[in-house]
């Protein structure tokens, strides 16, 4: 089980990914569940991420975002698909961003 902010990183991250599959399915994904979804996205990097899971969190992550505007176009053939990919994008884009920024720093002082 995870330790201190983890508990609360791995919350956010299951929670996070239920929501976006959720709101994607019933077509919420705007507005201010987007704005959760990126606050839970920034939990999940501030918290979740431990020293081990770096690199393969932020090439995992640098996939998705990759292959998702990529395929932009072949998910818009499938709405429901797209929504929820979309809806992921809310909360992984900011994750990564802080995970390399987090990362960043830790390369900087060694």
């Amino acid at each position: 089980m995870a330790k201190g902010g983890n508990v609360i990183g791995s919350c956010a991250f299951l929670i996070g990914v239920v929501l976006a599959v959720v709101l994607a399915l019933i077509g919420a994904v705007s507005g201010n569940w987007v704005v959760v979804l990126v606050v839970i996205g920034l939990i999940v990097g501030l918290l979740n991420i431990i020293d081990r899971e770096v690199e393969p969190f932020l090439m995992a992550g640098a996939v998705l975002i990759i292959a998702s505007a990529l395929g932009q176009g072949v998910m818009m053939q499938v709405p429901m698909l797209d929504s929820v990919l979309t809806a992921l994008l809310a909360i992984f884009v900011p994750a990564v961003i802080i995970v390399a920024i987090k990362h960043v720093f830790v390369l900087a002082k060694s």
